[in-house]
């Protein structure tokens, strides 16, 4: 029978009758890569069963969910729930792709939604530390995780009217605001000043805060001209920092830098903004184009 014509059986199965299929195209799953799945297993179960597949007596085998079963072992589970389901060895193969095309029993929450439903849990806790060892995780990730859930009315504005590039420029300005709450306010005025379809990037933000630590950001594959382009590609940062909702099933090699535009063709609104930033006047664009050529070198040598 097809696996789509099959009827679903929903069982309580031991974990020890539960094999893996050699045929799986995930080859390597690292106990790194498990650490997030595997508290969440020990904190409140198996949340989605596995889907499995009879293999004879008693044992299955597994169609979908081998992370999940990886994660139950090393959770210290002996009985986990299961759905079987009837299919041959090539419909086991285009479950899978289909599956992963489809992102797998879920769609990721945006990044704000994600904020506020782990600072509701955190709330529970009496300290940040609680909070973060109940989700297997450095209170540093719980601060990532979290900053979203706490914008401000302006800010959460311009990021959904599009202004701002992404919720980590957001949060990148309320950051700014804390060391320098002068130059947040003048900046998100010149943000809101945007023209429609224009956005500010979470590479301007980091600019001008990483300018209030008094140190330069070392951003060395990044061109000068980028200073004045949307942001293509977001530093790198550890596994405790950053949320898991943020984190892409495989990162993309970065795409080429394309060539410089024309001086005459730079956005004005940028050119006006980028100045003001540093101080400078819009209209020395010499003067302007030499601070950002010795910025940028003085990032690659920092």
């Amino acid at each position: 029978m097809a696996f789509k014509d099959d009827t679903p059986r929903l069982e309580i199965v031991d974990l020890g009758l539960i094999d893996p299929d050699p045929l799986h195209v995930r080859k390597a799953i690292s106990d790194e890569g498990l650490k997030g799945l595997t508290n969440a297993v020990r904190q409140l179960g198996l949340i989605q069963p596995i889907i499995v597949r009879p293999a004879g007596g008693q044992r299955y085998q597994v169609i979908v969910g081998e992370r999940r079963r990886l994660a139950a072992l090393q959770a210290g589970e002996t009985a986990v729930p299961v759905i079987v389901r009837t299919c041959s060895d090539e419909e086991a193969l285009e479950i899978r792709v289909f599956e992963n095309i489809g992102l797998g029993v879920r769609s990721a929450l945006e990044p704000r939604e994600m904020a506020n439903a782990v600072q509701a849990i955190a709330a529970r806790f009496a300290s940040a530390e609680e909070a973060a060892q109940y989700f297997g995780r450095a209170p540093t990730w719980l601060a990532q995780a979290t900053a979203a859930a706490k914008l401000s009315e302006k800010v959460s504005a311009l990021l959904d009217s599009g202004k701002i590039s992404s919720t980590g420029a957001a949060v990148q300005l309320e950051k700014l605001a804390r060391k320098n709450e002068a130059k947040a306010e003048s900046l998100i005025e010149q943000i809101a000043q945007l023209p429609d379809g224009e956005k500010i990037s979470k590479k301007v933000v980091d600019d001008v805060l990483s300018g209030e630590s008094g140190r330069p950001r070392k951003d060395e594959e990044r061109a000068v001209p980028a200073q004045l382009m949307p942001e293509t590609a977001a530093p790198q940062a550890t596994a405790d920092d950053v949320p898991p909702w943020e984190e892409t099933p495989s990162q993309p090699s970065p795409a080429p830098l394309a060539p410089a535009a024309p001086r005459g063709k730079v956005n004005p609104g940028k050119v006006k903004l980028v100045a003001e930033l540093l101080g400078l006047s819009e209209e020395d664009e010499e003067t302007l184009l030499a601070r950002l050529i010795d910025d940028f070198l003085a990032a690659r040598n920092a």
